[in-house]
């Protein structure tokens, strides 16, 4: 999840356009922090590494008892307005939301899980407890199963042309061609795509960081969806990991450290 989490934080200044579409920019600064991304990222996480065996509807309780409980801890995060009500709702239900919410926080269903129909079921369901719009759920399952064929060993050949087939994402466009048009969209079907094709364009870690913040929009999410599926490609290197670290707080390097246990990483 370190590739998700940097993700949002080296994004997070450059978010709304306020990036000149550039990947020459300091890879951290003072604003680099974490935002809701990181939270919802560390909130199911916490979910699935409580609940990844049991019944599909224990897991749905489980992450929303989750997501309620980091975002409640964590409320100015910059949750969306939809969202943030919903974490205060006493009996929360899936609103039909294509957000990119549902894909920015995934990224640790694409490791926990032995096989891609185990990856794409559990997305499935931390996604709709919220995003139950197909787009939104659409957006959840491509992210996890991208990060889960790159850690298992895919090309990036082979990651796109399943991406394309079993999601029909348009991903003929490269990074200089999404560039110049490109504003701030909050939507999956206009973020999952540009972040995937930061990825695969990308020539490292932190080159696939770097191409994401230069397209500009939502940018921490889309670099966090981006960062996501690059540490499972590429790894993170030591010294990137040390910064993420220094940047959270004790409760969610908790998390961070029973997920890595569990996945032995």
């Amino acid at each position: 999840m370190y590739g998700a989490i940097l993700g949002d934080m080296i994004g997070a200044p450059y978010e709304f356009d306020r990036g000149n579409k550039s990947k020459e920019f300091p890879l951290f600064r003072k604003e680099s922090h974490f935002t809701d991304d990181t939270v919802m990222t560390i909130a199911v996480a916490d979910a699935l590494l409580e609940s990844r065996d049991k019944e599909p509807e224990e897991i749905r309780a489980a992450v929303v008892r989750s997501m309620q409980k980091w975002g409640r801890k964590y409320p100015n995060a910059g949750y969306g307005g939809k969202f943030y009500w919903w974490l205060k709702d006493n009996d929360p239900q899936p609103y039909g939301s294509w957000g990119n919410g549902s894909a920015m926080r995934v990224s640790s269903a694409g490791w926990l899980f032995n096989t891609l129909e185990e990856t794409r079921k559990a997305a499935r369901l931390t996604a709709e407890v919220t995003h139950n719009h197909p787009e939104g759920i659409k957006g959840a399952e491509a992210t996890a199963a991208a990060i889960f064929l790159a850690w298992t060993g895919s090309t990036k050949e082979e990651i796109k042309a399943y991406i394309i087939r079993e999601f029909g994402y348009d991903l003929s466009r490269t990074c200089d061609e999404i560039r110049p048009g490109y504003h701030h969209m909050e939507s999956c079907q206009q973020t999952v795509p540009e972040a995937i094709t930061a990825f695969l364009e990308g020539n490292g870690f932190e080159d696939v960081i770097r191409t994401a913040v230069s397209l500009g929009g939502d940018c921490d999410t889309l670099t966090c969806i981006a960062g996501g599926i690059a540490e499972a490609f590429y790894g993170v290197p030591e010294e990137l990991k040390a910064e993420c670290r220094k940047r959270l707080p004790e409760d969610m390097r908790e998390v961070l450290d029973r997920f890595a246990e569990k996945r032995q990483i």
